[in-house]
């Protein structure tokens, strides 16, 4: 199998230069991957550094393209319009895939047991505040028979069903990534038991009761619309 031929990754990506270059260099490390396209939705307004730290990086097995960036829902749809793959793995650019067989083994698992959505656990490099998502690894195990819980960071969606449900909802200012996965059908639905890493910025940055308490409310509102289109002082 052909991995390049059947997956597009997209990456929304805003002032992201001191991390997207080992996020793209990890990528280009994978395997069964010569020629996948890798689409960047940029809307950094960093003065270039973001998009100077991609351009001056080789490649050997990755083309890197870009795209209109903005908030997270939208710039994923700009790079899944460009995308003609089978499969599109929306990525955030900061996570890191340091298994190099990971893309190759999840398009794989997808094309076999016929599935829309599959995503991974994700654990922090520093190691620091792994035990919040091993709680939600735990609480997604509970409900996954009801309603799948993915999050943006890694999200590998079948092209056809993800173009289906109409993507990302584009008034959504929060966990758009969650709203859209909730409408999967939990028997086409998986989390691999592999890892990637990501940095501890966000509980660092808003904390750990208040992300908590975001991921609760989320579940607690998945059939509530109007509950996304609020930012909730997310991005604040």
């Amino acid at each position: 199998m052909k991995t390049e031929n059947k997956l597009t990754v997209v990456i929304p990506c805003k002032n992201e230069s001191e991390l997207i270059g080992r996020t793209l260099k990890l990528i280009d490390m994978q395997h069964f991957i010569s020629g996948m396209r890798v689409i960047i939705a940029d809307s950094s307004d960093d003065g270039g550094l973001t998009r100077n730290a991609i351009q001056s990086t080789e490649f050997e097995n990755i083309k890197v393209e870009f795209a209109e960036g903005g908030l997270p829902s939208v710039a994923r749809n700009n790079g899944a319009r460009l995308a003609s793959t089978e499969y599109i793995l929306f990525l955030d650019a900061d996570i890191f895939i340091e298994y190099p067989y990971l893309l190759y083994n999840m398009v794989k698992r997808m094309d076999e047991e016929n599935m829309d959505l599959g995503t991974v656990r994700i654990r922090t490099i520093e190691g620091d505040f792994d035990y919040v998502y091993t709680i939600f690894d735990a609480i997604r195990t509970v409900v996954k028979y009801s309603t799948p819980f993915a999050i943006g960071g890694f999200m590998l969606f079948r092209s056809k069903e993800f173009h289906r449900l109409g993507g990302f909802d584009e008034e959504d200012k929060f966990a758009e990534d969650y709203h859209l996965s909730s409408m999967i059908s939990p028997s086409r639905f998986f989390v691999d038991s592999e890892i990637v890493y990501t940095t501890s910025r966000r509980f660092k940055n808003k904390g750990v009761y208040y992300m908590t308490k975001m991921l609760l409310k989320s579940w607690i509102n998945r059939n509530n619309p109007d509950f996304y289109k609020s930012d909730h002082n997310y991005w604040n």
